[in-house]
């Protein structure tokens, strides 16, 4: 027994050493907590006066002004389940002009029992929304708890992206385009498909899809120079990816990944495949991405042009250092905070962090 016990001990030692976040810790940072006492702040957005629109995943609107958070009525009802909820919020490019707000959120609406990913739009005014429209729900409903997906995002020419993940039915959605989820969509301001979305003229297709063969897209922005889409999403065991999204293309999921099941068991033997996309990035271990945003000003000094992605798993905000489409170094910043949901730069140039059980915070570097 004497003889078998380091070797059983090294067992061990290996095994929590790969399941341990290996990113260096940047000590160069700081935060300030600007909104307390938040439960999931899944998504927030800034008003032209400076003032917050926030979601709390279980199903409430905050906005919070000169210190004070005030919740706005006039939501639908939320189908609130697992990773479900009350999820995404932006402006519209126009908002100024417009007024019109977009959200995220699960709705038990429509086809089976349950509740699926939903896009809607509103006006706000008086502590009210009003004019809400849906503008996409996909189907059927599902009981699933996982996959919503749910992240929203402008390109330069007004379209809107939104996100749904495979609804925790990886087998049959994520590669089949006559069906919705395990996709990245692309319609126009109105919820009107665009002319030129790659799939309009295939039989059977929903139009709205623009990529496919994703598994659980909780991360997207546009890049501040070359306008692209960037995503990322949730692998299995491992796995975790950075893509830039092409019109039309395949993200492989779950033909290739470069994931494990969670018991530890394979569900695929590869990792590429003529005509599926290769990953920008990829993590294993899993940090579990929520939350994705540029730095695109002159507060950070040398990290402009960063990219930021929050870990859920690791509870901190990974700064990826990127050249030529490669990310070439990756540090922990507001290490151990608390999990970090979403990620936005404000008006003002900071980047400000919604983590879990804590609140927004803005970033300060020293």
């Amino acid at each position: 027994m004497k003889l078998r016990l380091p070797f059983i001990g090294l067992i061990l030692v290996s095994i929590l050493t790969c399941a341990q976040d290996k990113n260096p810790v940047n000590q160069e940072n700081n935060h300030k907590v600007i909104v307390s006492d938040l439960g999931i702040p899944w998504g927030f957005t800034f008003l032209p006066d400076g003032s917050m629109l926030i979601n709390e995943k279980e199903g409430k609107l905050i906005h919070f002004k000169n210190d004070t958070k005030t919740e706005i009525s006039g939501l639908p009802e939320i189908y609130v389940r697992g990773q479900g909820g009350l999820m995404d919020i932006i402006l519209h490019p126009d908002y100024k002009d417009n007024g019109w707000i977009y959200f995220s959120y699960a709705s038990s609406k429509g086809e089976g029992d349950g509740g699926n990913t939903t896009i809607a739009r509103a006006k706000f005014k008086n502590k009210a929304l009003y004019d809400f429209e849906v503008l996409y729900k996909a189907a059927p409903n599902s009981k699933r708890g996982q996959h919503f997906g749910s992240r929203l995002a402008f390109d330069m020419d007004g379209h809107l992206y939104f996100t749904i993940g495979d609804r925790g039915d990886r087998d049959v959605n994520p590669q089949d385009i006559t069906r919705d989820c395990g996709k990245v969509y692309r319609i126009n301001d109105d919820g009107s498909i665009p002319v030129d979305n790659p799939f309009v003229d295939s039989t059977n297709a929903k139009k709205a899809i623009y990529s496919y063969g994703h598994r659980n897209p909780q991360g997207m922005t546009r890049h501040p120079k070359t306008g692209k889409i960037w995503t990322h999403e949730h692998g299995p065991k491992g796995g975790d990816e950075i893509n830039i999204i092409e019109s039309g293309k395949n993200y492989g999921w779950p033909i290739i990944s470069y994931g494990i099941n969670y018991s530890g068991t394979k569900f695929t033997d590869i990792t590429k495949k003529e005509g599926m996309e290769q990953p920008l990035h990829y993590w294993d271990p899993s940090i579990a991405p929520s939350g994705m945003a540029f730095i695109n000003s002159d507060k950070y000094g040398d990290w402009n042009g960063n990219l930021l992605v929050g870990s859920l798993k690791f509870q901190y905000l990974d700064m990826c250092t990127i050249k030529n489409n490669k990310v070439v170094k990756e540090e922990r910043l507001l290490d151990g905070l608390g999990r970090v949901r979403c990620v936005e730069q404000g008006p003002d140039g900071y980047i400000y962090v919604g983590i879990e059980n804590l609140g927004i915070v803005k970033l300060i570097k020293k």
